[in-house]
């Protein structure tokens, strides 16, 4: 695994959790954690159960004992890494979104495509697919239980940038992020609308928004971890995005990504609504779903909570019983069974690089549209490429 910092714990956890509570064909060794700190990235993998440690990425994807790269830093790097690693013949999962730019999304999805033929696999992290409520949702979608969907509304919103003097960090520059609220967590709402609904948003039109433009620096260089001095430096990413999206369908959905929401700490919510029902999901209270049957009598009409840990529910007989629930890090595990179970039958895993380009280019759609008022916009690669002359937008 290269990147030792917050999502580093998180993918750990899937990968030592993993083994043992599914019955995988293949047994997931964690042996290099890679980092760019020597000391740091020790203790990193002394925590997380990591064999070893190293702080050249580059030689430990040419070891013959790797047999998988798994990607969790800035989004800055991941291009150079994956496509590097693919190269190797290695399988990548790379954490979401793929790349900072729609160039650097192409370059690794034919990258992944033509690896593909000789066996090799690649996958990006949209974890919030594999909870267990989300999957089933997207189950009861599929089963026709709303009908022809008529409406989305998803936002995901968060408040630890609310205060004006919290530091500048690597997620508030653009050279490292690629973006602000909209890549990095406005991509999930995206990904998960198209998961659940089965279509894609071809058109937007939107609006970012930076709130704070200034912040104090920090004394560390890391940019993680320090106090933060006297300086000030610029945000240079996006604080709030607030856009709409047409349905391959013709439906439309209303998207909001905002760090800046007071009282929200981790508030990925999705309702979709069609003719037979609607559904609705907060990330806040991730083993239930509200379901509404418009084809119940009328009274008894009204949305009902279904907690969602039965072990009928998708992954959810390999844990607790009934009632116990799943929390943040079982989503990284259940990425973790299922990258290698897909590995282990030579099956295309999802989502795939391509479903990350395509992530990619509705996020440069947006960037695209607000910088002409918030008009409506194609997500299209060749236009976006062609118009944003290599523009970062994205964060992991």
């Amino acid at each position: 695994m290269i990147g030792a910092g917050f999502m580093g714990a998180a993918h750990s956890q899937g990968w030592r959790v993993a083994p043992r509570f599914f019955d995988l064909p293949l047994a997931p060794e964690m042996s290099v954690l890679v980092g760019r700190d020597a000391a740091r990235t020790q203790t990193a993998a002394d925590t997380w159960g990591w064999r070893e440690s190293a702080t050249d990425w580059r030689e430990v994807i040419h070891r013959s004992d790797i047999d998988v790269v798994d990607i969790v830093t800035p989004g800055d790097s991941h291009a150079e890494i994956a496509i590097a690693a693919l190269a190797a013949g290695k399988h990548v999962l790379c954490e979401k979104p793929l790349a900072n730019t729609v160039d650097e999304a192409r370059r690794m999805a034919e990258a992944a495509a033509a690896a593909s033929a000789s066996g090799i696999r690649s996958m990006v992290g949209f974890t919030y697919r594999r909870l267990p409520a989300t999957t089933f949702a997207r189950d009861l979608i599929t089963a026709g239980r709303l009908g022809d969907i008529r409406q989305v509304r998803a936002e995901y919103l968060q408040d630890w940038l609310s205060d004006a003097e919290a530091p500048l960090t690597w997620r508030l520059q653009k050279d490292r992020a690629g973006s602000g609220a909209l890549g990095d967590i406005g991509a999930h709402a995206v990904d998960l609308t198209e998961f659940m609904t089965g279509q894609r948003v071809v058109r937007v039109a939107g609006i970012l928004e930076t709130i704070v433009a200034q912040r104090p620096v920090l004394a560390s260089a890391s940019g993680l971890s320090g106090s933060a001095g006297t300086e000030r430096g610029a945000v240079t990413v996006d604080d709030l995005a607030l856009f709409t999206g047409r349905l391959e369908s013709g439906a439309l959905a209303s998207f909001e990504a905002s760090r800046f929401r007071l009282g929200r700490k981790n508030a990925l919510r999705i309702e979709i609504s069609g003719s037979l029902g609607s559904l609705s999901f907060d990330l806040e209270s991730p083993n239930e779903l509200q379901f509404y049957d418009a084809t119940a009598p009328a009274a008894e009409q009204g949305f009902r909570r279904i907690l969602v840990t039965e072990p009928e529910h998708p992954y959810v007989a390999a844990w607790w019983p009934t009632g116990h629930m799943l929390g943040y890090e079982h989503g990284f595990s259940h990425q973790a069974k299922d990258f290698v179970e897909a590995v282990a039958a030579g099956a295309a895993p999802t989502p795939s690089f391509a479903d990350g380009l395509h992530v990619q280019e509705v996020l440069d759609a947006v960037a695209r549209s607000s910088e002409a008022d918030g008009v409506w916009t194609g997500v299209d690669a060749d236009l976006a490429t062609a118009s944003s002359g290599g523009r970062a937008f994205a964060a992991s």
